[in-house]
C-alpha cells in the first residue's frame, strides 16, 4: 500500500473515532531537499494549533504488520497526550520587535532545495543557503520554529541584510556552539586521525555553527592548521585536520556515501567537501 493511501485510511479512520467536533484533515509538509511528507493534523472545534502528526513511521509499522487499529490507537494517545487544547495567541508575530531577537538562520542545499528558496529570504554560501527562521519556545508549544518567508519579511518591513544581522547575533546566542572529538567514523577514515564534531547544544541543525563569528578562525588557531568540513548532516559537520596526507576524493566518496546510506533524505546538507584556510579566514569548496 503506497503512504497516501494509507494516510487516507488513516485520517478517515481517525475523524470516525473523534467524530464531528474535531476537523482531522492530511497535510503534505515540504521538508528540507524537496522532501515531501504526509503529517496529520488535528483540530477540536475552535482550536487554533495543533502539531504535524508525521505518517511515516506508522506507514512503516503497518507494512511490518501493525494492524490499522493499533496504529490509529497510537495517534489518539498522541493527540490526547502532547497537543494543547487552548489556542494559541499568534498575533505577536506580525510585530517585529516582539520576534526580532529569536530570528536565527541554518543552512540548507541550495540547488536541492530551488523551489522553496524562490519563496523565502536567504544569503547564497558556497553551494548552500543561509535561510532565516523563528525561535519559538514557550510553554503550550514547547520548542519550535517558523520558517521565515519572503510574506513575513513584507509584513515586518525589513530586508535580508537585517534579518542576516540578527541571525549572526540571535543564533550563536540561543544555541551556543560545541565542538567534541570523535574517536571513529565509518571505514574509510582511520580512527587515529583528529576529527572533531562540531554542533549545538540542541544538535538541531548545527551545522550552521561554520557561520558563527571568528569560530572556524578560533578553531584553526587552537589546531594550529588549516582543516576539511565534512558535511554529516544539517545538524552538524565534521573537522579533519589537513596533514597533508589526506586523500580529497576519498573524502569526497566518503561524503556522498555516507549521505546516502546513513542520513535521512531531509537532514542531508550536502555532498562536497569543505575546506577552511586559516591564514586566508575563508572557507571554500574543494
Amino acid at each position: 500500500m503506497e503512504i497516501r493511501e494509507f494516510a487516507e485510511k488513516v485520517q478517515k479512520a481517525v475523524a470516525l473515532v473523534l467524530g464531528e467536533e474535531y476537523k482531522v484533515k492530511l497535510q503534505e509538509v515540504r521538508k528540507n531537499n524537496g522532501v515531501f511528507l504526509q503529517g496529520l493534523i488535528i483540530l477540536k472545534e475552535k482550536q487554533n494549533v495543533s502539531p504535524t502528526i508525521y505518517l511515516q513511521p506508522f506507514w512503516e509499522a503497518y507494512e511490518e504488520g501493525v494492524t490499522l487499529l493499533e496504529v490509529v490507537t497510537r495517534i489518539l494517545q498522541i493527540d490526547k497526550e502532547d497537543v494543547p487544547r487552548d489556542n494559541i495567541d499568534m498575533t505577536f508575530f506580525r510585530d517585529f520587535d516582539k520576534v526580532k531577537d529569536r530570528i536565527c538562520y541554518r543552512l540548507i542545499h541550495a540547488e536541492r532545495n530551488e523551489e522553496l528558496l524562490k519563496e523565502i529570504p536567504y544569503v547564497p554560501f558556497l553551494d548552500l543557503a543561509i535561510c532565516f527562521y523563528y525561535a519559538y519556545e514557550g510553554e503550550a508549544l514547547g520548542s519550535g520554529s517558523i520558517l521565515i518567508h519572503n510574506s513575513h519579511m513584507g509584513m515586518w518591513k525589513t530586508n535580508i541584510a537585517e534579518l542576516m544581522c540578527l541571525a549572526q547575533h540571535n543564533t550563536p546566542r540561543l544555541f551556543p556552539w560545541e565542538c567534541g572529538s570523535m574517536e571513529s567514523i565509518v571505514g574509510e577514515i582511520k580512527e587515529e586521525l583528529p576529527l572533531y564534531i562540531v554542533t549545538n547544544k540542541q544538535k538541531i541543525h548545527g551545522a550552521a555553527c561554520i557561520l558563527y563569528p571568528n569560530l572556524l578562525t578560533g578553531i584553526g588557531e587552537g589546531m594550529n592548521a588549516n582543516f576539511y568540513i565534512l558535511p554529516s548532516s544539517v545538524h552538524e559537520v565534521i573537522l579533519l585536520t589537513d596533514s597533508g596526507n589526506e586523500s580529497q576524493v576519498q573524502l569526497r566518496k566518503m561524503i556522498a556515501e555516507v549521505n546516502r546510506t546513513q542520513v535521512e533524505p531531509e537532514e542531508v546538507l550536502s555532498d562536497s567537501l569543505y575546506y577552511f584556510d586559516r591564514m586566508a579566514k575563508q572557507v571554500k569548496i574543494v
